[in-house]
């Protein structure tokens, strides 16, 4: 046996031996960099380099203001106001909370852009409100569960730029733009999912809202989300780039928490610093730990044998992304989103291009698929979280998702094979 062949085995052996004894994944791949390394006597101070390597782009820095942002604003009252907002608009329809629910979900992940930040606050106050105007407490969990993963989509999403830096460079304006409407399709799948649930469940309407609070809450609602359209608007015309929006979504996030609403007392800023280093610290953690797992892949030519192995099946595109699909969706269970980004996208993207796939189409394909991943046992980080707030175990919340899971594939399937609907803003805005 090849001294290649050798480390392959035991680098797969150490990968998933260290996951199934519950390691942190980014000591995993750091573990499983060295073992094959060592095999294949490549120097350990060539892992160090590979790992210093990974956090030295520029397009890193948007992480944090992004993080820094989405805690500023999830951290006050912001969801409350995005909660009032929704109801003013979609609150009349059948299931009226649902509606709301899923619209505040998506108005609140064009700010924090995660998943779980989408679901704790937005299910903090949305769950119990549905419980209280007896709504089931499965459908519930569920909706909000489902509904949070639009956070993931819609911009700005920490893990596009994850996606980004390990795609090589893919540009973050581009792929800001193109999960735009895949999210609103998104969104539209969901309500029309929950509608017909609630019409089944005999679900009543959302109370009116008083005229005299029209006005209060369209301002509210209209400041809370001039985050988003800070960061949107300002890379679309091109102002600024994504690292920039960043920057300045967070001074005008800092200013709207602590001096226009005063949710929070300015002391409290401190804490937030703290909550963000801490996630911050991990993200970077994982991001250098994966450069270095990539870097033993390439060495070992993985990437090649796979792209090999999928275009010996079939050289349609169609199959392939079809398989691809359901390979992440199967790898979405048992892993988190943020980690497999960074392990397969190195992997998949020789696959994609070859076959013609756009590298920004690609990424809101795994980005959405992955997010599915989300809300599926028996690592359903966010659908753990809805359980936690809603007080319902995960086999009652997994079997109402059911719908809802249906619903978010056929979306998957429907902006991998029109790849026009991804593409059309980042097109306009490339003037092509």
């Amino acid at each position: 046996m090849s001294s290649t062949m050798l480390a392959l085995i035991l680098l797969c052996v150490t990968f998933v031996g260290l996951l199934l004894l519950r390691f942190p994944i980014a000591l995993v791949l750091a573990a499983s960099t060295i073992v094959a390394a060592s095999v294949v006597d490549l120097p350990l101070a060539a892992i160090g380099q590979q790992m210093v390597q990974g956090l030295n782009s520029y397009t890193l820095l948007a992480i944090p203001f992004f993080i820094l942002a989405g805690h500023i604003m999830s951290e006050g009252g912001l969801a409350v106001r995005l909660v009032n907002l929704a109801q003013l608009f979609v609150g009349m329809i059948r299931g009226g909370l649902a509606m709301v629910n899923c619209v505040a979900c998506l108005l609140f992940g064009n700010i924090s852009g995660s998943a779980a930040a989408d679901a704790s606050s937005v299910g903090s106050v949305m769950i119990p409100m549905m419980k209280k105007k007896n709504y089931d407490a499965d459908f519930t969990v569920a909706l909000t569960s489902a509904a949070a993963i639009q956070g993931v989509v819609m911009p700005p999403s920490h893990n596009m730029i994850i996606y980004a830096v390990a795609a090589g460079g893919v540009s973050i304006s581009a792929l800001f733009m193109a999960g735009v409407v895949p999210a609103f399709i998104m969104l539209i799948a969901l309500m029309i999912t929950a509608y017909f649930i609630a019409r089944k469940r005999g679900y009543e309407k959302a109370e009116p809202v008083p005229l005299r609070e029209v006005p209060r809450i369209i301002r509210d609602g209209f400041l809370s989300l001039m985050t988003g359209v800070i960061i949107l608007g300002g890379i679309f015309t091109g102002w600024f780039t994504a690292t920039e929006s960043g920057a300045i979504a967070c001074v005008y996030a800092f200013i709207l928490t602590f001096f226009v609403y005063r949710d929070l007392p300015l002391r409290h800023f401190i804490v937030i610093l703290g909550k963000t280093f801490r996630t911050v610290a991990m993200v970077f953690f994982l991001i250098s730990t994966s450069q270095a797992f990539g870097w033993i892949l390439s060495y070992l030519k993985i990437p090649h044998m796979v792209t090999e192995m999928f275009l010996s099946i079939s050289d349609n595109p169609y199959i392939i992304m079809l398989l691809i699909n359901i390979l992440l969706l199967l790898l979405g269970a048992p892993m988190d989103m943020a980690p497999l980004i960074l392990i397969m996208t190195p992997i998949l993207y020789p696959v994609v291009t070859s076959i013609g796939i756009d590298p920004v189409h690609f990424g809101i394909i795994m980005i959405l698929n992955l997010g599915i991943g989300l809300v599926t046992p028996p690592v359903g980080t966010v659908l753990f979280v809805g359980c936690a707030i809603g007080k319902v175990t995960v086999e009652a919340a997994s079997k109402a998702l059911i719908p809802f899971f249906f619903a978010l594939c056929a979306v998957l399937m429907f902006i991998t094979y029109v790849p026009e609907v991804v593409m059309w803003l980042p097109n306009m805005m490339a003037g092509r």
